[in-house]
């Protein structure tokens, strides 16, 4: 059994179908935190059916899932992120108050 991994999923869907339909491949595989994050715990076979699941049900040009991996084991390690759909970019670095 390969070692689980805790990710944050967070989803930025245009079209209310599409969003419904990957809301629901999501709540299979872990819990909703908020409208749009889940958290789930998966190995690489699990991460992979997920992948596979989101990836028929987003339309590339116009949508964004992104991975962030919580559980880093080296003291070094940046968080990482990746994105299905839309290439992950950061959008501002304002705090609001």
């Amino acid at each position: 059994m390969s070692e689980r991994i805790r990710y944050l999923v967070s989803y930025d869907v245009r079209d209310p179908k599409r969003l419904r339909r990957v809301a629901k491949t999501l709540e299979g595989f872990g819990a909703r935190l908020q409208y749009s994050v889940f958290e789930c715990l998966l190995d690489g076979t699990r991460l992979s059916l997920l992948k596979a699941g989101l990836s028929g049900e987003l339309n590339h040009d116009e949508d964004q899932v992104l991975f962030v991996a919580l559980d880093a084991k080296n003291a070094d390690a940046s968080l990482t992120i990746e994105a299905m759909g839309q290439p992950y970019t950061v959008r501002s670095r304002v705090t609001i108050l």
